[in-house]
Formats: C-alpha cells, structure tokens, sequence
C-alpha cells in the first residue's frame, strides 16, 4: 500500500508556508527557534490552518484546556512582548491601503530596519486591501530579482496575500462585479508574473501583536 501524503504547515520557521514532503518542512524547523509547525492529511486541511494561524487551528479540547492554552499563549505573548531579535534586519516590509471595500487602494515596500520607502504604486480607484498586499508582495520580489538581492526577506501582515503568491493566483470577485480594466490588467501580469518566474526570498508573517504596526503601515486606522 502506498504511503499516504502529509502536508506540513509552518507558521514559524525560515521559511513559513505549506510542504508536501518532511524534508522540506524540516529544513524550515531544525534548530530554529520557537519553530511552530504541524502536519495534516489533506491540501486543504494545511490552506485553511495556514490561514487561520497556529493556535487558531489546534484541535478542539474541553473548555478547561482551551482556557489554560489561551492564558498559557497569553502569557508567553506578554513575556515576549516586542522581540526585536526576531525581526530579520535583511528584509522590506509591505502594506497597502484601502478607503472602502472596494476604495481607492494603494500600496508601498519600506526597509525594515529604517522605514525608508522603496516604492509606492496607486491610488487605483475600486481596489481591495487584498489586492494591493498581494500587488505588494509580487512587486518586491520582482524588484529584489532584478536588483539580484536574492537573499532579502519580505514581509507582509495579510496571511491572504501570501496564500495568493503561494498559489501564483489572486483569489478575488473583484472584477466580476466591477469593471477595472487598468488594475485587473496589473494582477494579470502579476500573476503571469509568479508563472514565468522563480524566487528564493522568504515571504514572511510581520506579527502585529508582538511587534506593532509592519514598517509599511501607511497609519490611516
């Protein structure tokens, strides 16, 4: 009998994201610190605890130990507090920003380190904030390829957007509802984009509860 494929989420490791193959993801994990991982049967089990975060997924317990994980998460998260070491120094940070939903939308990539911007697209009319994080993410890859800084990591705050890439795919009803002709035309390239080329930059989770608002933020909440 065939051995049944495991997919392996990692939602803290070198590089977070779903693996079909052990090696893979235990080349994300070993020896990293705090590393936050776990296998599921199915594609779509992993894509939706992926989405749903690392304690967000756990299985379902009894009242009483949901209780004592949530104040045990809770107290590691206060011990932590802002854990600078973490924050990879080599890396940009992306965000974007939407008055509505749709809105007008926009998005940019700072450094971490100094918050110096990079770049900044838009405003697009009839956007989402979705669209522009993934706008974002697919932006600094293809510049960080040219600029041949193969190395430098991203960071994103929307676990939505970084699915997208994952996919090479924006996931959004956007344009079957709106007509956008000029934006829909950029998240084809972009996706067309992802197709014909590949990356090694680590696209990663910028945790807002431990560390604050991502670099990129354009402060408008």
């Amino acid at each position: 009998m065939a051995k049944k494929r495991k997919y392996y989420v990692v939602w803290e490791g070198r590089r977070p994201g779903i693996y079909n193959n052990w090696a893979e993801c235990k080349a994300q994990i070993d020896a990293f610190p705090d590393a936050k991982y776990r296998s599921y049967s199915t594609e779509e089990e992993a894509e939706k605890a992926y989405l749903l975060g690392f304690y967000a997924s756990m299985p379902s317990d009894s009242s009483q130990t949901k209780a004592k994980k949530s104040s045990s998460a809770k107290a590691k998260i206060k011990k932590r507090q802002i854990p600078n070491s973490e924050i990879i120094t080599n890396s940009i940070c992306v965000d974007a920003a939407c008055s509505g939903n749709p809105g007008v939308m926009e998005y940019r990539g700072v450094y971490t380190h100094n918050h110096e911007e990079i770049f900044r697209k838009g405003p697009y009319p009839l956007g989402t904030n979705n669209i522009g994080e993934f706008l974002g993410i697919v932006y600094a890859i293809a510049l960080l390829k040219k600029n041949k800084h193969f190395d430098t990591a991203i960071y994103t705050d929307s676990r939505t957007a970084m699915a997208w890439v994952r996919k090479k795919k924006a996931n959004t009803k956007l344009f079957e509802k709106y007509q956008n002709p000029a934006l829909e035309e950029i998240v084809i390239k972009a996706e067309q984009w992802l197709k014909n080329n590949s990356y090694t930059n680590p696209i990663v989770k910028w945790e807002t509860k431990l560390w604050g608002e991502i670099p990129a933020d354009f402060g408008r909440k």
